[in-house]
């Protein structure tokens, strides 16, 4: 099969979907590996490394996207992509459609088989792709709220670790997944004051555990919300709801009562966004934005801020769906692997998973009603 690696388009995207080692592994199967000139750069590896493994390097993406039968990615493509699909190509990547339509349109106008990373799931409820990100994700945001509190970016100017005789600021982490476990981690590691909020009583016990009660955990109530917000140094949120639209958790009024100079992330943009607040996506050119006298994060692509480590997570987690595809074909795989059958969001000019489909308003095409697919 014929394998496609695109240089990332989005502004300031430096990840490569696929390290060499993973493509090493491609071409020992007997697959043919493309490769986008350069695609790698970013992430501190050289065209040289992949052709040292077997790819062949191609200058442009259009002629990766007319010769490959898989396309893999890290992030969307977008508008300027939309033209050089192949109909009946399968595209690998984080596809984010909830909150994308022109590219949903996009890809049902091409009958493109979309199997995106962030719906992809085990029978035990695990996310297996987007986990990896995930955590880098929660650890960057308390890394970038601890930047932004400096008086100079128009923060507050609290160190969030305090020092001997001056308390330290306050993290409130709404989420006890991946994400929210990763940034308490690491304003735990500052010395702030830690609060995290979860809907699973379950999740709380397991954070109160792991935390030995260096963190308060509370559950998630819009009331109880609302009153720890106002003392909120730095807010991260880290909802998610599996391939569907962020929730609206944090209320105009909620912001709009924090102190000035106070950081809200959030880590949701992809899906739309938690926070009401929040009413753009912003790079990591320019990152932040004031709203109501706080600064507001909402870059969308956080883990391309350190494209090194991310690449190698990511690469090693799809991989082996990819193996599978590569080797057996895209339907059969699909057919044997209930895990990577929840990561197809389109096929043959349909939308196939259902919240997506709602949430867009556009018609929903069940799996089982599709022949090939059975």
């Amino acid at each position: 099969m014929v394998i496609g690696i695109l240089k990332e388009i989005k502004a300031n995207e430096n990840r490569i979907s696929m390290t060499p080692a993973g493509v090493n592994a491609l071409v020992k199967a007997g697959h043919k590996v493309l490769v986008e000139n350069n695609a790698g750069v970013g992430s501190g590896l050289a065209n040289a490394e992949y052709e040292k493994v077997g790819a062949k390097i191609v200058k442009t993406n259009k002629e990766i996207y007319k010769q490959a039968e898989i396309v893999v990615k890290v992030k969307e493509p977008l508008a300027q992509e939309f033209d050089l699909f192949e109909k009946g190509q399968t595209i690998f990547t984080f596809l984010h459609l909830a909150a994308d339509k022109p590219l949903a349109d996009a890809l049902t106008k091409s009958k493109i088989t979309g199997i995106s990373y962030d719906t992809i799931q085990l029978s035990c409820g695990t996310l297996p792709i987007l986990t990896p990100m995930s955590e880098v994700a929660g650890r960057i945001s308390v890394q970038v709220g601890a930047t932004l509190l400096q008086k100079y970016y128009g923060g507050s100017g609290r160190l969030l670790g305090g020092v001997p005789g001056v308390p330290p600021g306050k993290v409130v982490i709404i989420g006890g997944g991946a994400v929210g476990l990763n940034a308490a981690k690491m304003a735990i590691g500052l010395g702030a004051d830690v609060t995290i909020f979860d809907i699973s009583k379950k999740r709380l016990i397991y954070i109160d555990d792991v935390f030995a009660g260096r963190i308060k955990t509370l559950h998630m109530s819009e009331h109880t919300l609302a009153e720890v917000i106002k003392d909120a140094d730095l807010l991260i949120s880290g909802i998610l709801i599996p391939g569907a639209k962020a929730p609206k958790i944090v209320s105009a009024a909620m912001v709009k009562s924090m102190q000035p100079g106070s950081v809200v992330v959030d880590i949701a943009i992809d899906q739309g966004g938690s926070i009401e607040t929040i009413d753009r996506v912003t790079t990591h050119a320019e990152p932040y934005y004031e709203k109501h006298g706080v600064i507001h994060y909402s870059v969308a692509n956080m883990p391309g801020a350190v494209p090194r480590t991310s690449t190698f997570a990511l690469s090693a987690v799809t991989l082996p769906y990819l193996l599978d595809m590569a080797n057996k074909g895209v339907v059969k795989a699909l057919k044997e692997d209930a895990s990577l059958m929840y990561g197809l969001n389109t096929y043959d000019g349909h939308i196939t998973y259902k919240q997506i489909a709602d949430d867009l308003k556009m018609p929903y095409k069940n799996v089982k009603d599709i022949k090939e697919l059975c």
